[in-house]
């Protein structure tokens, strides 16, 4: 499901207009987005967690030369999912 499928779902549940839809979930993926800029943890009771992981500077392989660079330190997103969705996942 991509994030169309998704606004059309809710849309069609919800009785809303496509628009409306894409609206409130723009709105829920910019307040995950700023959340985690922030440096804060998202947590969704039931479905997972959302949280920043900080890697350092490493030495990587460019695999098109083969090559060794310098990856520049970053911070990315990391979820981890809940019991609750992996039961459900596995039919529990």
């Amino acid at each position: 499901m991509n994030k169309s499928d998704l606004s059309n779902s809710l849309s069609r549940k919800e009785n809303l207009t496509e628009k409306r839809a894409s609206d409130i979930i723009n709105l829920v993926f910019n307040g995950f987005t700023e959340t985690l800029k922030s440096k804060e943890r998202i947590e969704i009771r039931g479905f997972g967690s959302f949280s920043v992981r900080a890697y350092n500077v490493y030495t990587g392989r460019n695999p098109k030369t083969g090559g060794s660079t310098e990856v520049k330190p970053k911070r990315l997103p990391f979820f981890k999912v809940g019991n609750e969705l992996k039961d459900r996942v596995n039919g529990a």
